[in-house]
C-alpha cells in the first residue's frame, strides 16, 4: 500500500492556502524517524513558495520536541501548521490537536482523527478504504498468491474534513467553494 503522500502534501498546502486570509510563514511538522520524506518536504516547499508563503520545518518525534517545536513557531510567528503524515503523530493526536488550539494555530492534518478531536481540517486518503485494500491483499495472500506478485495499490478515495467550530474560533472565513467540496463539515 501506498499513502501517495508525495502529491498529497501538495494539495493539502494548497488547501490550507484557501482557509488563510494573507500569505504567511507555514510550518511542516515532520517526524525524522519517517523515511522517504525529503521529497514530500520539497513538494511541500515548493506549493509553499508558489502560494506566496514562506515554509520552515518543525521535526519532533518526541512529547518534549513536540512542545518544544511549538514553542519554535510561536517565536517565529508562524501562521499555519502542516502536520506531516506519521504514525507517530497520529498516537500524539490529543498533544497537538490541544498545542494548535492553545496557540491559535490553524493546523492541517493528514487523516481525520484529529479533526474529531478539535483540529482544524484535514485531507488525505480514506483511511476505511485504505484498509478494505489491505483486506483484500491479504485474502489473495490467504489464497496462495505470492505477495512479491501483487502490485502496489494506491489510494482512489480521498477526505476532507473540516471542523467549522474550530474554524470559526480561530476567526477564520471558509469560502463557499471549500465548503461544497468537504467530504465531512463537523459543526
Amino acid at each position: 500500500m501506498s499513502s501517495f503522500q508525495t502529491v498529497v502534501i501538495e494539495k493539502q498546502i494548497g488547501l490550507l492556502n484557501e482557509l488563510l486570509p494573507r500569505p504567511t510563514t507555514i510550518a511542516l511538522l515532520v517526524d525524522p524517524q519517517m523515511q522517504e520524506i525529503e521529497p514530500q518536504l520539497e513538494g511541500a516547499r515548493t506549493a509553499a513558495i508558489a502560494l506566496g508563503h514562506q515554509p520552515i520545518i518543525e521535526y519532533a518525534n518526541s512529547d518534549n520536541s513536540i512542545n518544544a517545536a511549538f514553542m519554535d513557531m510561536v517565536r517565529k510567528k508562524v501562521g499555519a501548521l502542516l502536520t506531516c503524515a506519521s504514525p507517530f503523530f497520529l498516537t500524539r493526536t490529543k498533544q497537538l490537536v490541544e498545542l494548535a488550539a492553545r496557540y491559535s494555530l490553524p493546523t492541517m492534518y493528514w487523516r481525520r482523527e484529529p479533526i474529531e478531536a478539535g483540529g482544524l481540517v484535514s485531507y488525505g486518503s480514506n483511511t476505511f478504504e485504505m484498509y478494505h485494500q489491505t483486506g483484500l491483499y491479504l485474502g489473495r495472500i490467504l489464497k496462495g498468491e505470492k505477495p512479491e506478485n501483487l502490485p502496489v495499490v494506491q489510494p482512489t478515495k480521498f477526505e476532507l474534513v473540516l471542523n467549522l467550530k474550530i474554524a470559526k474560533t480561530l476567526g477564520l472565513s471558509i469560502p463557499h467553494t471549500f465548503l461544497a467540496r468537504a467530504d465531512e463539515v463537523i459543526e
